[in-house]
């Protein structure tokens, strides 16, 4: 592909990603002032970050549709022409952080609402949804419960067969 029309390319992703990692960086301020306001013995108003957040969606919902722009092109780009980018490889591990840092912090945070009883009951998950090797240990379970019955009653699966 053209060296000038990759070039182009890698610029306007550069550009989009830089204004989503400043997107982040607010999301991260935000999260950060939650966690104060919460962890502090003050009132504490959902609504001022509620509305805060809600301020902030059209930005990542435009930034998001960009993306799938900019996927599309960057995938007809040979991945020779790709790795020469190390500033786009950067910006993507960089916004990696800042959404792990926003993730852990609003854990944090939801775990602080519980325990002050800010949490409606309807929006806790299920408890198995809580664990996640439910399922497996479920079939453990399950399928030790068979051997022993198995072993208990042998004659069962011979007559069934």
């Amino acid at each position: 592909m053209n060296t000038t029309f990759v070039n182009q390319i890698a610029v306007a992703l550069t550009s989009d990603l830089q204004a989503f990692a400043a997107v982040c960086e607010e999301v991260l301020s935000l999260a950060t002032r939650e966690h104060q306001s919460l962890s502090g013995h003050g009132e504490y108003r959902s609504t001022e970050f509620y509305e805060k957040r809600k301020t902030l969606l059209p930005n990542i919902e435009l930034l998001l549709q960009r993306f799938r722009n900019h996927r599309m092109t960057w995938q007809q780009i040979s991945q020779a022409q790709r790795e020469q980018f190390e500033e786009l490889k950067q910006l993507f591990q960089d916004i990696q952080g800042l959404l792990m840092r926003v993730i852990q912090l609003d854990r944090e945070n939801q775990q602080a609402m519980l325990k002050r009883g800010l949490v409606p009951v309807k929006h806790l998950p299920a408890a198995a949804g809580q664990r996640p090797h439910f399922v497996a240990n479920l079939y453990q379970r399950n399928s030790a419960g068979r051997e022993a019955t198995q072993d208990l009653f042998p004659f069962s699966q011979k007559s069934s067969e």
